[in-house]
């Protein structure tokens, strides 16, 4: 982070008086920008498979459903995501207008935004998120009714 010092009127008599405005440097918005980008992807992901969790924790259900269910949603209404305009409003920030040349922007950016998604594609993924989970979860609920 770079600090200035600015010259700011005060209720102080005193002719030294100054405040401290902090602004993160391009670096620190960059590196933002990558963390909410991991933590989408981890989203994705968890949206996915996170039924598998469920195998061997039930309580995590409580939490994947209600992610799952926004997942489909965002697909099928065609929504964005909140992240999406978080992270580009952080590489703007930083100074980025373009994707170029680290780990994460060559390799992770392509999976959550492929270049020519169309809406057909959505429906597609949205539908494949549904089925992925819907077999998870009948093997979970299958499972738990023979097991008592």
């Amino acid at each position: 982070m770079v600090s200035y010092a600015r010259k700011t009127p005060t209720s102080m008599p005193s002719s030294r008086s100054f405040s401290t405005v902090t602004v993160m440097s391009p670096g620190a918005y960059r590196l933002l920008a990558d963390a909410v980008l991991i933590l989408h992807l981890g989203f994705v992901l968890f949206v996915l498979f996170g039924g598998l969790f469920v195998l061997r924790r039930s309580w995590i259900a409580w939490i994947h459903v209600p992610t799952a269910v926004w997942g489909v949603l965002v697909e099928y209404g065609g929504w964005v995501c909140p992240l999406t305009p978080l992270e580009n409003s952080l590489r703007e920030r930083s100074g980025l207008a373009s994707y170029s040349g680290d780990f994460v922007e060559y390799y992770l950016l392509p999976l959550l935004y492929p270049l020519h998604l169309t809406r057909l594609d959505q429906v597609f993924l949205g539908t494949m998120a549904f089925a992925v989970n819907g077999v998870i979860y009948w093997f979970v609920i299958r499972r738990r009714s023979i097991g008592t």
